[in-house]
């Protein structure tokens, strides 16, 4: 009997599909007095579609370094970075920001919403960089409004929401554009526990749906919503483990 892709288990199938990051030999560094400093050494790394991975690590240790990186926004670095089997390395600055526009969205520690506009507004932005056309942008946005459980919120402004509110709105914002990767940086770091827990299980959701999420967190106990933790120190990977 022929067994069909979904029917397998999931580490067969992310081992039989092609990484959607592939970092190899990948080094920052910079001068510091008569040597230089190493941020990230000799980084090695495939991300298959569908993990959820989190780094962790001592601060210092280039969590947030590897995360800019993997989100096309430091080009300062040495090795290979395929993106969806696209070579980044040779990539001019513009065709980097349209990668990263068509291929990942972004949710940050201090939400980033900009004050101006409505929730409804804050979530046309990405679409506006990918050029979407208005009806288009109209219809996407209200699909994430209902999605989100945001609709009776859409033309409130971020001071008028709650930190988990604005965090959700975040959230929505990094998703309206349908990325093949979510890129988070401390997602919860400014949420009281029982946001933070909420925040998790929407990301173990959207994971069980089919994104692909690389998180940065200091909290254990979101590590362990993941599929993956990746421990980083001085720079180096230290380690690497699967869980569920």
């Amino acid at each position: 009997m022929t067994t069909t892709p979904s029917a397998l288990p999931r580490a067969e199938r992310e081992r039989d599909t092609d990484p959607l990051v592939r970092l190899r030999n990948i080094e920052k560094s910079f001068d510091h007095g008569a040597g230089r400093f190493h941020v990230l050494r000799r980084i090695d790394l495939d991300v298959r579609p569908g993990e959820f991975v989190a780094v962790m690590g001592p601060s210092g240790a280039g969590k947030s370094t590897l995360l800019h990186l993997l989100g096309l926004q430091d080009s300062d670095w040495t090795g290979e970075y395929q993106l969806g089997g696209a070579d980044v390395g040779p990539l001019d600055g513009k065709a980097r920001a349209r990668l990263r526009n068509e291929n990942i969205g972004f949710v940050f520690q201090s939400y980033h919403l900009l004050d101006e506009l409505t929730v409804a507004e804050n979530l046309e932005v990405p679409l506006s960089y990918r050029s979407v056309k208005r009806p288009e942008r109209e219809s996407l946005v209200a699909e994430a409004l209902d999605r989100f459980g945001l609709v009776a919120r859409a033309k409130l402004y971020p001071r008028q929401l709650s930190g988990g509110q604005q965090q959700l709105v975040g959230i929505a914002r990094a998703l309206v554009a349908r990325p093949r990767l979510l890129l988070a940086d401390e997602p919860t770091g400014n949420l009281h526990s029982d946001q933070a827990r909420e925040i998790m299980k929407l990301f173990q959701e959207l994971n069980t749906g089919g994104t692909t999420i690389v998180q940065v967190t200091h909290s254990e106990e979101n590590a362990r919503y993941g599929s993956r933790v990746i421990q980083l120190r001085d720079g180096w990977i230290d380690s690497d483990e699967r869980g569920r």
